[in-house]
């Protein structure tokens, strides 16, 4: 197999039925039955793995509705209509749960025809809409997430989108921004951080291993132009960026566990379709995504592995 072909197969992971994705570089593992996580994200010539597992912590379907941090606290969840707990509608009737709704729902999985891509369909519970996520290859290091959101309703659906990765971090890791980032905003404040303040980037750039016991929840303010983030490993050497289009997904978050929620310390990159985390908030400040009956919008998220020298992700 070259570093271009892809091959897809049905796999095993603790017990669940998994699908993993791979070429000669990257391997990437879900489970569409725990709402679609990616339980592995793996740059193969490294063998360097970028997604904390479960730990001791067992890989249940949570309930519907369940707090996420009694989860497993793994992997790559995506955390849509919301996610912060809050009300859909302005007569406060839908309550939404923490993280959304899809992260503890199982998706339906489908290979396309010519078995270079996976995609996974989720329905709402109290929404009408139907998400979906398409998994391909675009390059030897690149893979490309392609969401679709579809209003299945008689009435506008207001949304916000985040993605939830929580990386690894074996080794003291540099989270990287573009240099016009020069503060962030804290949303969560944890121990150290206050709600409401601007940081210096500089300040709060590097993550250790070592655990603290904090937590925080930062964002680039306002709508990040660039549309790229990453991760450097100082004694690897080893990165991962995402990129994404600033016109569909316009701002940026960034979890930083050291403890508080995790028994390892993990770092979530989060390009973000809404200001901030609840939807409610994100309706008030005209933010969150609306999407018409009949009707659907479409983003995408493209992640690149790899070690050693590196390029900007805006040059390629």
């Amino acid at each position: 197999m070259d570093d271009k072909a892809v091959r897809i197969t049905n796999s095993t992971y603790r017990s669940w039925p998994s699908i993993v994705m791979e070429n000669e570089i990257l391997r990437i593992e879900m489970i569409p039955g725990i709402g679609a996580k990616i339980v592995s994200m793996q740059y193969k010539p490294t063998g360097r793995e970028w997604l904390l597992d479960a730990g001791t912590r067992k890989l249940n379907l949570p309930a519907y509705g369940s707090p996420f941090g009694q989860a497993d606290m793994s992997g790559w969840d995506e955390c849509f209509p919301t996610v912060d707990p809050c009300y859909a509608d302005e007569r406060r009737q839908v309550l939404l749960p923490d993280h959304g709704e899809v992260w503890p729902l199982p998706w339906e999985a489908s290979v396309s025809c010519g078995e270079d891509a996976v995609t996974c369909t989720v329905e709402g519970v109290a929404l009408p809409y139907r998400l979906s996520r398409t998994l391909s290859f675009t390059a030897h290091d690149a893979l490309r997430m392609d969401y679709r959101a579809e209003n299945c309703g008689s009435e506008p659906l207001p949304f916000l989108w985040v993605p939830h990765p929580q990386f690894a971090v074996p080794e003291p890791t540099d989270i990287v921004l573009p240099p016009s980032v020069q503060e962030v905003i804290c949303v969560f404040g944890g121990l150290t951080q206050t709600v409401g303040c601007s940081y210096p980037w500089a300040e709060v750039s590097r993550v250790t291993e070592g655990q603290t016991g904090d937590g925080r929840k930062i964002y680039v303010p306002g709508i990040h132009q660039e549309g790229w983030c990453g991760l450097v490993g100082q004694n690897s050497g080893d990165w991962l960026w995402m990129k994404t289009d600033p016109a569909l997904v316009p701002y940026l978050g960034i979890w930083i566990d050291e403890g508080l929620g995790n028994d390892r310390n993990a770092i979530a990159l989060e390009p973000s379709i809404g200001y901030f985390d609840r939807l409610d908030r994100a309706r008030y400040n005209g933010t969150a995504q609306m999407v018409m009956p009949g009707e659907s919008w479409e983003w995408s998220i493209t992640v690149l592995l790899g070690t050693g020298i590196r390029c900007r992700p805006d040059s390629r």
